[in-house]
């Protein structure tokens, strides 16, 4: 995207966060028309699947969202060649593309933007973007990482060539790592693409040469990052924090805006949807971009359907994200839906059973919240049944008889609260918090009961 024109289509969407909830839902409204109708004259999935549910082009405007039907991944593994609106692609000719081209964002085809995921199932599934898609994606992750700026703001930041680290897993078609890269070409910044397995002593050496001012990447990552500059190896002055790619706590939020004495902006973003939201005040919430995406919670399903991305429609597709919408009322800031609390995944609830099989879970939003002087980060495991612990991640100062009373007394208020009085619950201090050797990223809660008990 040219320079000026990215400039003058970022300053329309910002506009769109001083219009009215109204507006806005109105918005959202004939945008979600060009995309129903768009789906079921161009993609055969969709034609047949509304059909089958009594949707047709005489009263497709006329039916609520509600009543047109979901889809998760299997479905979209199942019905890819179908569902996709191009003639010139197909999930086999994604899956050559993904295993041949890892070290490079080049688009397939030349105008195709492939996005991998795992997820869950374990199964890798592809999202494609394709140029007007792409684009309009990286107007909303530059708009979330330049949050609450003006315009003005943002040309006297751009013209001062920032310099940007980007610190997650950079190799293959992560859309992170996608999206970040082509961001920052886009506003015309330097970036360095640090990969979490890079060694250390590389990391100094390359961030010492490169002197950012700027980060983006995992939380757990960036952590590493402000202990290095806590330790006086390292000294930087950092304008602002970008943290995505997983939870951000409390906790270690405040440790990153205290080590880095910069803004913390934590960015929402699935590979189905880059752009979704962002938060910079846990307190209001995460912000839904609702001029790009419609998010619905239904009997405790999260589902997506994008606004922008008709080569390939997601209409009503299920994500695994666990959270609680608040709409906007007169006394918020923004005109856009709130997600409030913790984005956790549905895997991320832990369940525990009595001696007598009764069986009781506490959700992400339960326990998240966390913020203790000298806590940096933490993470949960459930070892059995009735049985879990925290793995706290203390500052060296830190006095470890006083952070393990203050949460053992926090967490004991939350189970009495759940009717959890008979789960055990222990507090172990580690050196580290690592991330899982498979996702690269940090998991708030694993699970090892079927271990235990083998």
């Amino acid at each position: 995207m040219r320079y000026v024109k990215l400039l003058w289509d970022l300053y329309q969407l910002k506009r769109n966060i001083k219009k009215s909830a109204a507006r806005i839902q109105k918005l959202q409204g004939d945008k979600l028309q060009k995309v129903l109708t768009y789906a079921y004259q161009h993609s055969a999935y969709y034609r047949r699947t509304f059909e089958e549910n009594g949707i047709t082009k005489e009263n497709i405007f006329k039916m609520p969202l509600s009543s047109f039907p979901t889809i998760d991944k299997i479905q979209l593994l199942e019905h890819f060649d179908e569902l996709i609106t191009v003639s010139d692609l197909n999930q086999e000719e994604l899956r050559r593309f993904d295993k041949e081209n890892t070290t490079d964002r080049k688009p397939l085809k030349g105008k195709y933007h492939v996005v991998h995921s795992s997820g869950s199932t374990g199964k890798p599934g592809y999202f494609i973007y394709d140029e007007s898609a792409w684009n309009t994606m990286l107007l909303g992750i530059i708009r979330a990482a330049l949050w609450n700026m003006s315009m003005s703001q943002i040309l006297k930041f751009l013209a001062c060539e920032p310099r940007i680290v980007y610190i997650a897993a950079t190799d293959g078609h992560y859309g992170g790592a996608m999206a970040v890269g082509d961001g920052i070409e886009g506003v015309h910044a330097k970036q360095l693409h640090l990969d979490i397995k890079t060694p250390l002593h590389e990391w100094v050496s390359q961030i010492k040469r490169f002197k950012p001012n700027m980060i983006i990447g995992y939380p757990s990552a960036i952590k590493i990052l402000a202990e290095l500059i806590e330790k006086g190896e390292i000294e930087l002055n950092i304008f602002r924090v970008i943290s995505c790619g997983e939870p951000l706590g409390a906790s270690l939020r405040n440790y990153l805006e205290y080590i880095l004495k910069a803004e913390v902006i934590n960015f929402y973003g699935a590979s189905e949807s880059l752009a979704l939201g962002v938060e910079m005040d846990t307190a209001e919430g995460m912000i839904l971009f609702d001029d790009m995406n419609v998010i619905e919670v239904q009997n405790g399903n999260m589902y997506l359907t994008s606004l922008y991305n008709f080569a390939q429609p997601l209409i009503r597709y299920r994500l695994s994200d666990s959270l609680t919408l608040r709409k906007p009322d007169e006394n918020s800031r923004y005109p856009f839906t709130r997600a409030v609390g913790l984005l956790g995944r549905e895997e991320d609830i832990l369940w525990f059973e009595d001696r007598n099989g009764h069986r009781e879970f506490l959700h992400p939003l339960a326990i998240e919240g966390f913020c203790i002087e000298g806590l940096k980060d933490y993470q949960f495991r459930q070892t059995c049944k009735d049985t879990f612990e925290m793995l706290a991640e203390i500052s060296d100062s830190a006095s470890e008889n006083r952070i393990r009373r203050e949460i053992l007394l926090q967490m004991k208020g939350i189970l009495r609260g759940k009717g959890l009085d008979y789960v055990q619950f222990f507090v172990k201090f580690v050196d580290e918090i690592l991330p899982d050797l498979r996702t690269s990223k940090k998991r708030l809660i694993i699970k090892e009961i079927q271990k235990m008990e083998a």
